[in-house]
């Protein structure tokens, strides 16, 4: 029997008129039906958030115990870390060595971050006195009100995390926009906090097509906040809405990564860490390292070895952990890539590996594309300038560090990047790389403590950290006058002195 997911409004499992199917985009076999919203549930979650804040049982719960609830959902999340890998190996294709540990496990550990913080926070602090008059200035940190968070399909409980966890450990409500190719482990969140006992309205998950739900929560006047992780392209749709009603937005976007091996970098752990940062997750990460930049007197070299190791890349069943890539999330978008791959050699770009969908039987079902490697590659070309979202890596080459953080930076976007070399000259490069996450000699490190976000095109503001919880509350001044009132009298007859 196939499993059905139900919309989460008002602390009820609500269905529409019409269901839509999530198929694994490895077998196209059904994996689940999904209620298909409307913008009329979008109308029904708010005005549900913005009941549940006005009544304030959660945003007077004191934050110890909202951290306490939070810590249960995480420990209910953990106990089903096995269940919910699979499931998003099948819904979207990334392999089970990497949903278990990024998707499921840096989920469950933000979470028990974010109560720990939640329990620290200054949720009111007293400054120093106010003279001469005498005062006391007091700065009170509250919750927004209603926050829109709309997820994406790649790392969906993760990013849904990041936006869920701060926005309801402040004591704002939620309502929660999947995309609509992943919705499944969002809700599972939903099911836990309900589990754990978040009250009903507080969070609400409404799922169904970006147009127009998605959009119509976005621009929705009853939303304070809206916290989004996507495409560059809707990511500015979002902001221009903000202007509107003057909403605050969290936007983390596209990225086109740089990754530079310098000459004195241990090339065989540079190659290895260079396939992993651009072909983990299916290459389907905004932070991958999809431009690798190294120095033309090793190019030969490097390239061969690089095309050596992508080459024992094992593309396959996402459920198989021996498997390190597995299919692109939808026809259209491994389309898309293809698509890419004749832009590339029409630009002059050179396939060193793959650059096509793959031929046999295990392939005749799902969508797959090659582990592709580019050469010939110059950093004016679209395949390395555009978000191509797959097993893509683009080869560059410079004379100088100099000209590598030249090219590095030479682009919209500012989400990642990375330099492989010792130590003290990669940390030097990092410094200068226009980018959000910097890694040396690794990739993909994310961490609770530490925030993640980008530059320019890459977005506005930061997800995790010590200050994540800053982002979903609004500060408040309070200044308490001890005069006596003598003071506003004595200021009164300086602006009337008639009064005197």
């Amino acid at each position: 029997m196939t499993n059905h997911y139900s919309m989460y409004i008002d602390g009820k499992w609500i269905d529409a008129e019409e269901n839509y199917e999530i198929r694994s985009p490895a077998t196209e076999e059904l994996v689940a039906t999904v209620s298909k919203g409307t913008t009329e549930h979008v109308d029904a979650a708010v005005t549900a958030a913005q009941g549940a804040f006005d009544e304030g049982t959660w945003r007077r719960t004191p934050p110890a115990e909202r951290a306490a609830l939070i810590n249960t959902v995480a420990e209910r999340l953990a106990a089903r870390t096995d269940e919910l890998a699979a499931l998003q190996s099948r819904e979207n294709g990334a392999t089970v060595r990497i949903t278990g540990a990024l998707h499921v496990g840096l989920s469950v550990g933000q979470l028990q971050y974010l109560a720990a913080i939640a329990q620290q926070y200054e949720w009111e602090t007293t400054g120093p006195a106010i003279e001469p008059i005498p005062a006391a200035g007091i700065v009170v940190r509250e919750p927004m009100g209603v926050v829109a968070a709309i997820v994406p399909w790649n790392i969906p409980l993760l990013t849904t995390v990041w936006k869920v966890g701060p926005a309801l450990a402040a004591g704002n409500s939620v309502v929660l926009k999947p995309d609509e190719h992943a919705p499944l482990l969002p809700l599972e969140l939903a099911r836990e906090f309900e589990a754990a006992g978040l009250p009903p309205g507080v969070l609400n998950v409404v799922t169904g097509d970006g147009e127009p739900v998605g959009a119509h929560l976005s621009g929705h006047p009853g939303v304070r906040k809206v916290a989004f992780t996507g495409s560059t392209a809707v990511g500015k749709s979002i902001l221009r809405q903000s202007a509107d009603t003057v909403r605050r937005v969290t936007l983390e976007l596209g990225g086109k990564g740089a990754n530079i091996i310098l000459d004195d970098a241990d090339i065989d752990m540079a190659v290895d860490g260079s396939l992993f940062a651009c072909m983990a997750n299916n290459g389907e990460a905004c932070e991958a390292g999809t431009r690798l930049l190294i120095p033309s007197a090793r190019r030969d070299e490097i390239v061969g070895k690089l095309v050596e190791r992508a080459a024992t890349l094992k593309l396959g069943d996402p459920l198989e952990v021996t498997t390190h890539v597995g299919p692109i999330i939808s026809a259209s978008q491994r389309d898309r890539i293809l698509d890419y791959f004749r832009i590339a050699e029409n630009e002059g770009a050179t396939v060193a590996l793959g650059g096509q969908a793959p031929s046999g039987p295990e392939f005749e079902k799902g969508y797959w594309i090659e582990p592709t490697i580019f050469i010939d590659v110059t950093n004016d070309m679209r395949v390395a300038r555009e978000e191509v979202f797959g097993p893509v890596l683009v080869v560059l080459t410079y004379d100088s560090d100099d000209e590598a953080v030249k090219i590095a930076n030479d682009t919209n976007y500012g989400l990642s990047a990375g330099v492989w070399g010792s130590d003290e000259r990669a940390l030097d490069v990092a410094r200068r790389l226009a980018a959000g996450s910097v890694w040396v000699n690794n990739w993909h490190i994310i961490h609770p403590a530490y925030p993640f976000g980008g530059y320019k095109e890459s977005g506005l503001g930061r997800e995790g950290g010590p200050h994540s919880i800053d982002e979903y509350v609004e500060e408040k001044f309070i200044a308490l006058d001890r005069s006596g009132g003598i003071e506003t009298k004595a200021f009164a007859i300086v602006i009337d002195p008639a009064q005197n």
